[in-house]
């Protein structure tokens, strides 16, 4: 899954695909690169991020949606929280919702259950602006996993069938640098959920903090190890910055 932010305020490619033809550019340079998913966001939820209004996103993903869906086949998602979001995002040509909020925002599951198109359900301890502020678990591992049972089970209920349900832990959201080491050793007790596995790592603060308080520039070797050990440990998918790399070494590997 190749990421598109479309957005001034992203902590890695912020304000570098704010212009539509910009943003199908890459998307398409990822797709060559060898993404089979772009995921578009119009909303920073990095820590400390504000929250914008449902029209600003809806201005920033929209046309991009159209555009890439205009020119390739390539699945869409919409990584958004927004049950009016995640509606136009459809219509435009998503075909995945991804949500931070794992769809408990009013309305969120309602709108999802209805487009027939598949989610993924992330889990977040807190809010963007508050999360990383001393965020507290029992056991990571299991607190995470109990609590994407849970939405597995919610979706089930309102009508979304398990075979269009992908969960993600959420490295870095709410979580601290031993949180996310933890949840990369245990990524395989996520098999008991019998759902995939997205895993987005890629030049997060955690890859920083490995590589000596490296700047985010510098965290794609990093970012790459991480993915295929994310692979290694069951994930499906993984959301990365720097596709043609990480696929290179995939593939050097017979990962894919």
């Amino acid at each position: 899954m190749g990421i598109l932010n479309v957005t001034p305020d992203s902590f890695s490619d912020g304000g570098d695909y704010l212009v539509p033809d910009t943003a199908l550019s890459q998307a398409l340079t990822m797709v060559e690169e060898g993404a089979t998913i772009i995921d578009v966001g119009g909303e920073s939820t990095r820590p400390g991020a504000a929250t914008v209004s449902v029209e600003e996103e809806l201005r920033r993903v929209v046309p991009v949606i159209e555009a890439i869906h205009s020119k390739s086949d390539v699945s869409i998602s919409v990584d958004t929280s927004k049950p009016e979001v995640m509606r136009a995002a459809v219509a435009a040509g998503a075909d995945i919702i991804n949500d931070v909020r794992a769809l408990r925002v009013d309305g969120a599951m309602e709108a999802a259950a209805s487009l027939d198109v598949s989610v993924c359900l992330m889990h977040m301890q807190g809010e963007p602006g508050t999360m990383q502020q001393q965020p507290v678990y029992e056991d990571v591992v299991e607190d995470v996993i109990s609590f994407l049972g849970g939405r597995v089970a919610h979706c089930e209920l309102a009508g979304i069938p398990r075979s269009r349900i992908l969960v993600d832990p959420g490295f870095g959201f709410g979580k601290n640098l031993d949180h996310n080491l933890q949840l990369l050793k245990g990524l395989g007790h996520f098999s008991r959920l019998g759902v995939p596995l997205l895993v987005g790592l890629s030049r997060k603060s955690m890859i920083g903090a490995l590589l000596g308080d490296a700047p985010v520039e510098k965290r794609v070797l990093g970012s790459v190890g991480a993915a295929v050990v994310a692979i290694e440990r069951g994930a499906a998918v993984v959301r990365v910055h720097d596709v043609r790399e990480t696929c290179e070494a995939l593939a050097g590997t017979g990962l894919l």
